[in-house]
């Protein structure tokens, strides 16, 4: 299991007695931590840091232990900050600075000098908080004492994201053709996006992934379609058709695991060899919480394989989904989210229907698919855009509503809901920010995991809520535009 590493800071000041008893307290928070995030992430406690040579030894072992995901910041004591200076520049890892300490109450009948020395966080992280500040770390800052449950819950959100960081470095992404033709936001700098993410993205002619169909066998197919009938209801007499994503499914499973892949796109645009556009069988590898882009969109692809890992353990859908068209009534706008065929399974209402209509784009034969209405709640809708310059995420609360009426001729997989704070702001916002037509959709996260997130990995992120006026947002638009073109200088 992954860890997180709790660092105490203090000094030599105190003496032995003082940071033997510090030391000892904060094994014992660490241990707390350790047993109410077992479920998630391993919480050790590192010797207690007094002076800038441990500081650095600490986050050296940070750095280069790959069990280990982030670290805890607490100061018992009062630390001097210039002593963890060479230490949180050398840091590479997600922090979070725990703003608490050991005892929840005051002794009032009892406190004295000795009591005040020892439990002097709000002094000590401060200290530590201003060389933070002044270093620029980015840092996520909880502050309350340490059993209470919501203080509880902003670490494991933390651990949450931290784990997705770590899945992110080194993440491989699979092309299956290019991007999309003369599209421009699902396109991007894959370098960077190595260099800023860990995204290795590389492209990959579909005849390899053709190579792996041929080699598939009938039993393969038969199992799969077993594993079909066990999850969906079978609803259509073309079964032939249903069994070639069958085919397909098991080859990219087998491509992907091969290759180590955790995210892939595929493209209409480039099916050579391929009978149909896949569909049902996408579907079903994305509720396997792999990433998937249509059209090329390796961004889309990568970062719902992110939002997958830092979902895990909660309730709630993740996944992609793309923007198609609205129901404008007026005072009750909503908008029908869907896509071809690869809406994933963990949207649906109702069990999922596998059925083969015509796809009047791509030039293949009808492709077999999930279809469903979507489910309800309250979620957030995520994109991922190239400013070129840097990368945005664009983050908006959304509120999920059942399907009005039937749609009956819609064979497609589908969700619907409201914008914040109302349509015409809500959507002028997004257009505003330069949000794509793809999006990650989540029930399951909030606004504040993508802002740890984008937080911690330094990703410019825009948040679309019920309190989004959208002079302000033009401003604050404005003002990311002029900070970059200033460091670009």
């Amino acid at each position: 299991m992954k860890k997180l590493y709790f660092l105490i800071g203090s000094q030599d000041l105190y003496g032995d007695e003082t940071l033997r008893q510090a030391e000892q307290d904060g094994r014992c928070m660490a241990e707390f931590l350790d047993q109410s995030l077992a479920n998630k992430v391993c919480v050790e406690a590192l010797p207690i840091i007094r002076n800038s040579y441990e500081a650095e030894e600490a986050c050296v072992k940070v750095n280069t232990d790959q069990d280990c995901i982030g670290v805890i910041m607490w100061m018992h004591t009062f630390s001097p900050a210039k002593m963890w200076i060479r230490a949180l520049k050398a840091l590479r890892k997600p922090m979070l600075h725990l703003h608490t300490q050991f005892n929840e109450k005051l002794p009032y009948d009892s406190i004295d000098m000795d009591f005040m020395n020892l439990n002097q966080s709000a002094h000590g992280d401060r200290e530590f908080g201003f060389i933070c500040t002044r270093l620029g770390i980015r840092r996520e800052v909880v502050a309350g004492f340490y059993k209470n449950p919501d203080v509880l819950e902003r670490i494991s959100r933390f651990a949450d994201v931290a784990r997705a960081v770590d899945f992110s470095n080194g993440m491989r992404v699979a092309m299956f053709g290019n991007n999309m033709r003369d599209v421009a936001v699902t396109d991007g700098d894959r370098v960077e996006s190595e260099i800023r993410f860990g995204w290795n993205v590389n492209y990959y002619g579909i005849g390899d992934l053709c190579d792996k169909i041929k080699a598939v066998t009938e039993e393969e197919i038969d199992k799969k379609m077993e594993e079909y009938l066990s999850l969906y209801e079978m609803d259509t007499e073309q079964i032939d058709a249903v069994r070639e994503q069958a085919k397909y499914e098991v080859a990219m499973d087998a491509f992907l695991q091969q290759e180590k892949i955790s995210a892939f796109t595929d493209t209409f645009q480039d099916l050579h060899g391929l009978k149909q556009l896949p569909g049902l069988s996408v579907q079903n590898i994305m509720a396997k919480g792999i990433g998937f882009g249509p059209e090329g969109d390796y961004k889309t692809s990568a970062l719902s394989a992110v939002l997958f890992e830092m979902a895990k353990g909660r309730g709630g859908a993740t996944g992609f989904t793309e923007d198609y068209t609205y129901d404008l009534t007026q005072g009750e706008e909503l908008e029908l989210a869907a896509h071809m065929l690869e809406v994933p399974p963990a949207f649906a209402a109702n069990k999922p229907k596998i059925q083969v209509h015509p796809l009047g784009i791509g030039g293949k034969a009808d492709p077999a698919r999930l279809v469903f209405d979507g489910i309800s709640g309250e979620g957030i809708a995520v994109s991922m855009v190239d400013m070129g310059d840097r990368f945005r995420l664009i983050c908006a609360d959304i509120s999920l509503i059942p399907q009005p009426k039937p749609m009956p001729n819609l064979p497609v997989a589908r969700m619907m809901w409201k914008l914040k704070p109302d349509f015409a702001t809500g959507a002028a916002a997004w257009i505003y920010a330069g949000g794509a037509h793809h999006a990650v959709v989540s029930t399951a996260l909030t606004v504040d995991d993508i802002r740890m997130f984008a937080k911690v990995t330094g990703t410019e992120l825009v948040v679309i809520n019920d309190k989004t006026e959208l002079h302000a947002l033009e401003q604050q638009l404005l003002l990311l535009d002029t900070i970059a073109e200033r460091r670009g200088r």
